[in-house]
């Protein structure tokens, strides 16, 4: 059994983020005790680790946004991309590491606001490349890692939304961004 641990009044698995409702104004949003309940962290895992394509958002230096496709995986608990070192997603990442990250499908949509880190050669790196090559078939080993770079996207808030969106939208917090 998951260890349980007190947070806010409430016991969950560790390492699970809290779900409350999101801050909504405008929307007509019914409480998550008066209508139907927040949706389980397991409904978004499900989404990060099925999409085929996701969106990630940067901030240019100027603070214009950029938004660019691309495959990644989720493992444990953050989400891995590959890019470009000189690529626009990765100057962004390295002024400014806070990004925002969709699976695609806006009828099942999750957004995913977090921090990311550069992830060098290592048990993590290794992780990234045999989980690309299961769901891409793709092989990383043959990048030229002097002209790529993987980056791991740690949640720090992240958002769940169904066409159901009064009664089913759902935030969760993490305790934190660190892998």
């Amino acid at each position: 059994m998951d260890k349980q641990i007190p947070y806010s009044g409430d016991t969950r698995p560790a390492g699970e983020p809290k779900a409350s409702r999101p801050y909504m104004p405008g929307y007509g949003l019914l409480d998550a005790s008066s209508g139907r309940g927040l949706l389980p962290w397991s409904w978004a895992i499900e989404r990060l680790l099925s999409a085929r394509n996701y969106y990630i958002s940067t901030t240019r230096p100027n603070g214009l946004p950029h938004c660019m496709p691309v495959w990644g995986v989720w493992f444990e608990n953050s989400f891995y991309f590959s890019s470009g070192r000189r690529s626009r997603k990765a100057l962004n990442l390295k002024e400014n590491p806070r990004c925002v990250v969709c699976p695609e499908g806006a009828d099942r949509a999750v957004v995913l606001e977090g921090v990311s880190n550069l992830v060098e050669e290592g048990p993590i790196f290794r992780r990234f490349v045999e989980a690309y090559k299961a769901k891409y078939n793709f092989d990383m080993d043959t990048m030229d890692m002097a002209e790529s770079a993987v980056f791991a996207v740690h949640p720090v808030v992240v958002f769940g939304f169904t066409e159901d969106l009064a009664t089913i939208a759902t935030r969760w917090t993490f305790d934190s961004a660190a892998p």
